[in-house]
């Protein structure tokens, strides 16, 4: 039981980082590379804020709008620049390095002591790991509710026109430039928002707690689309949160394996790239399948070909039959 009340809760909090990740990477069809420094930039912030004795409902806003920014640099060397996509991620995300080395001050921050959004709820007497997961839970269902409340305006219309195919929006009127702007910022503000509550939870903010971090985001995404299909898009964004728990669910099973933690990032490289196959292997199996059917129903057919044949040769030697006896007749 506390095992999966652990994946629940740390699901929670990375529900959001896969959001985010959703935003560019499904919305837009980009793999946005600025996702592994905007998480450690709104770690490294908001972390810093609450040192500096701000509220954490305060700093959790700051942290979402910093990270907003960094996505802003990147749709900026992308829309005004024309630096390819990939390319301008790695520029931003190594810039942000240094920047999030000013933040933090050095290469790790603790939090020992300070009040959190955590902290804030030591008063109710929840038991372990239920704070973070009611943390992570609240803010799930805010950014849920504004999300599709947004992808249904004209605005959020655009903004998915934009990302299925940019040519035919600027056709139809859509400043293709300024969707990607919109796209990218809210992408990295999520993901920056995922990196403050993830820090808050461990208790502290480290120079290299983004590593990685873009794996899990689509590991949760992929999960979720191959558990649940062909669903809208609002309930694709709950999804996030079931294959967010599942991904946690492996990882506590590698744990009790005894694996060596060293090889997390191996194996959640692994889990990735099995569960991106996932779909394929399915067509691969299905078209195995039909190839087998059309096999096994092909003797079937040629049977019922020569039955039909023979049927027409005997029915064709009647007939002949009958007018050779019907000409021997006339000439009697």
């Amino acid at each position: 039981m506390e095992i999966l009340l652990s994946a629940l809760s740390q699901g929670a909090i990375w529900t959001i980082m896969g959001m985010g990740v959703f935003v560019t990477f499904r919305v837009l069809n980009e793999a946005d590379l600025t996702t592994e420094s905007s998480f450690t930039l709104g770690a490294a912030v908001g972390a810093q804020l609450l040192v500096l004795g701000l509220d954490p409902l305060l700093a959790l806003v700051i942290a979402f709008l910093i990270g907003a920014s960094a996505g802003a640099v990147t749709a900026l060397l992308i829309t005004r620049a024309h630096i390819n996509s990939l390319l301008a991620g790695i520029i931003t995300m190594t810039g942000l390095y240094s920047v999030n080395l000013v933040f933090l001050g050095q290469a790790n921050l603790s939090l020992n002591g300070v009040r959190t959004l955590k902290s804030a709820l030591a008063g109710l007497g929840l038991p372990r790991n239920m704070d973070t997961l009611l943390i992570g839970v609240v803010v799930i269902l805010i950014v849920y509710l504004v999300l599709g409340t947004f992808f249904r305006t004209d605005m959020g219309q655009a903004l998915i026109a934009t990302g299925d195919n940019p040519v035919m929006a600027n056709a139809l009127g859509i400043p293709s430039a300024e969707m990607t702007m919109l796209g990218y910022m809210l992408g990295n503000g999520l993901i920056a928002l995922s990196g403050y509550l993830v820090a808050t939870d461990n208790g502290y903010a480290d120079l290299s707690m983004g590593v990685g971090s873009l794996v899990i985001g689509l590991a949760a995404i992929i999960i979720g689309e191959v558990v649940v299909k062909h669903v809208s898009l609002g309930v694709r964004l709950l999804t996030i949160f079931i294959g967010s728990v599942i991904y946690r669910l492996l990882l506590a099973v590698v744990l009790m394996l005894n694996i060596n933690t060293d090889n997390f990032k191996l194996i959640s490289a692994i889990v990735l790239g099995l569960c991106l196959s996932i779909p394929t292997l399915q067509q691969y199996a299905s078209r195995k399948r039909s190839i087998h059917n059309r096999v096994a129903a092909a003797p079937s057919q040629d049977m019922r070909d020569s039955i039909g044949g023979s049927t027409a040769v005997t029915a064709g030697a009647e007939s002949s039959s009958v007018q050779t006896g019907n000409g021997e007749g006339a000439g009697k």
